[in-house]
């Protein structure tokens, strides 16, 4: 008993900080989405609405384009980095020259922060300043110009979150990979397996863990992706990259709209614990038939 109690004093100041900086914030913003409460309107005081900012969500082309953006974006970010993080984790564990070296490189991203990331692959994509419009330019014949085209827009965004992010799924496979027991895969290889079997039934399973983990880090990252692309794109051109989080800060802040931002708070939140909830759900029910 005195072990339990002196346990709970001690995670009491963690408790409430998370309680204060986490559950009263949700409780308010859930609170704001059943009013209509905007500064700029006739009447500035909050209005109690119900459901009526859920409802007005359904047919908010913009908010579904919004969404839809974010859902393509969370998707060819997710598997290019643990494609691209998986051969380079593979890389990385061989006994190669200079291996610290490329080790040290690789994990620089990772320690810039995310509007100076998006602020450095904005220079670099200035027409006649940047390297890529002149590489564009000269290797493929591209005209490369991130406020005319949305499809680049769209693509530059894509591969400066790769270029960020790998590094971080690139260091949890290392970590996992180098955990793998050696008995199965030897003993997989005395028996002719190729190595896609080997990779399939024997290193995949034993690193669904792992790829869980970091898939679920991941995708409520790429989720709530704002700051890289705002400073890369501000949301263009033609909205093309604006992202459910830039949405939800131009209704918030410059339309001042803060019931219907939070209710677009609330749906963005509820649909990335389905996500995460259905991810769980098909790696635990894929375990279940590998065994």
């Amino acid at each position: 008993m005195r072990n339990t109690t002196t346990g709970w004093l001690l995670i009491a100041p963690t408790l409430f900080i998370l309680f204060v900086t986490g559950m009263l914030p949700f409780l308010y913003v859930l609170a704001v989405g059943f009013f209509d409460w905007n500064t700029f309107a006739q009447n500035p005081d909050p209005q109690f609405s119900g459901v009526n900012n859920f409802r007005a969500l359904v047919f908010d082309a913009a908010f579904l384009k919004s969404l839809w953006l974010t859902l393509k974006f969370t998707l060819f970010v997710l598997v290019s980095q643990l494609v691209i993080g998986f051969f380079l984790a593979k890389m990385l564990l061989r006994d190669m020259p200079l291996k610290g070296l490329f080790r040290t490189i690789h994990t620089l991203p990772l320690m810039i922060a995310p509007i100076a990331v998006g602020a450095t692959w904005r220079l670099m994509t200035v027409p006649g300043l940047g390297p890529i419009p002149h590489w564009m330019q000269q290797w493929f014949d591209v005209n490369y110009i991130l406020s005319r085209f949305p499809d680049q827009a769209f693509a530059t965004v894509v591969v400066m979150d790769i270029w960020h992010w790998t590094p971080l799924v690139t260091l949890t496979l290392m970590a996992g990979l180098s955990n793998l027991p050696d008995e199965p895969l030897e003993q997989a290889r005395i028996d002719g397996a190729s190595e896609w079997r080997i990779f399939w039934d024997i290193t995949l399973p034993f690193l669904k863990p792992v790829v869980l983990t970091t898939v679920f880090i991941r995708l409520m990252d790429a989720l709530r992706t704002v700051d890289e692309v705002w400073m890369l794109t501000g949301g263009g051109p033609g909205a093309e990259t604006r992202f459910i989080g830039l949405h939800i800060w131009r209704v918030v802040f410059p339309k001042t709209d803060y019931g219907y931002g939070s209710a677009m708070s609330l749906i963005t939140l509820y649909l990335t614990i389905v996500m995460c909830w259905l991810l769980y759900v098909a790696m635990t029910g894929m375990k279940e038939k590998t065994r």
